[in-house]
């Protein structure tokens, strides 16, 4: 019988893909509530007649590019971590075990 939900923890590389995918979800995630209480802050300063909401909209912003470039470009895009791994599994099949 095949199970309902099949264990794919012991493939690396579907962990891989399932923790990337898992990541840039949660970019999307935290994209979509930027835009969301931006527009309602934008609504509530507009309301007061004062232009504040940019304040929190720049600070949330600034994190969510780095939240973005950490998904993106440093966890998957450039593959800089599994070249770096590569490189480590290199240095220790050659016999150097110091750090």
């Amino acid at each position: 019988m095949t199970p309902l939900f099949p264990d794919h923890s012991r493939d690396p590389m579907e962990r891989l893909a399932r923790r990337r995918a898992h990541a840039k979800l949660g970019w999307y995630t935290h994209a979509c509530v930027y835009v969301l209480v931006n527009l309602v802050l934008v609504a509530v300063s507009a309301a007061s007649g004062r232009n504040w909401a940019i304040f929190p909209a720049l600070g949330w912003g600034l994190g969510l590019a780095i939240h973005g470039a950490v998904v993106f470009v440093l966890a998957g895009g450039t593959n800089l971590h599994e070249r770096m791994v590569q490189a480590e599994r290199e240095r220790l099949s050659r016999g150097g075990r110091g750090g």
